[in-house]
């Protein structure tokens, strides 16, 4: 049985990708398609996409090549521009799509609370009270009783 246990954990030891290196999945979901779907490499549902194809050709070739991730998308970013990457980079003007969200949701919060805190001033008046008239009192009671009677 320990034979055994050895082989199988010396098997997935082999087949398991070592830390560090870098999967064709994730070079494939760091670009985006160039077909026009909008989605990444590889999420691309076209069958035979005239894009898609080619990419995850090379982007084997370049991995069994020994290249890492940095480089493959080096190279696809020299070739299709910036375009083809599927998040910003933190380069140039691509700092304000990562910003401009947390900015926006920030600015909502600190409205909110201002608002609230605006609106948290302002107290609502107590009804007005109505005057004790003895008269419609005893209306009041009269009809009441009548009511009683009829059921």
């Amino acid at each position: 049985m320990t034979g055994r246990a050895l082989g199988l954990a010396a098997c997935l030891l082999a087949t398991a990708p070592s830390f560090g290196a870098t999967t064709q999945q994730e070079v494939e979901e760091a670009l985006t398609c160039q077909c026009g779907c909008g989605l990444t490499v590889h999420a691309c549902n076209h069958l035979q996409c005239p894009s898609g194809e080619p990419i995850k050709k090379e982007i084997t070739e370049r991995l069994a090549r020994g290249e890492d991730q940095e480089a493959i998308l080096a190279a696809f970013r020299a070739r299709y521009g910036e375009k083809v990457l599927s998040s910003p980079t933190f380069r140039g003007f691509n700092w304000l799509a990562w910003i401009t969200p947390f900015a926006a949701v920030l600015a909502g919060a600190l409205g909110l609370v201002l608002a609230i805190r605006r609106r948290g001033g302002v107290s609502v008046a107590a009804p007005a009270t109505v005057p004790a008239d003895p008269e419609m009192r005893a209306r009041l009671a009269r009809e009441l009783d009548e009511l009683d009677g009829e059921t």
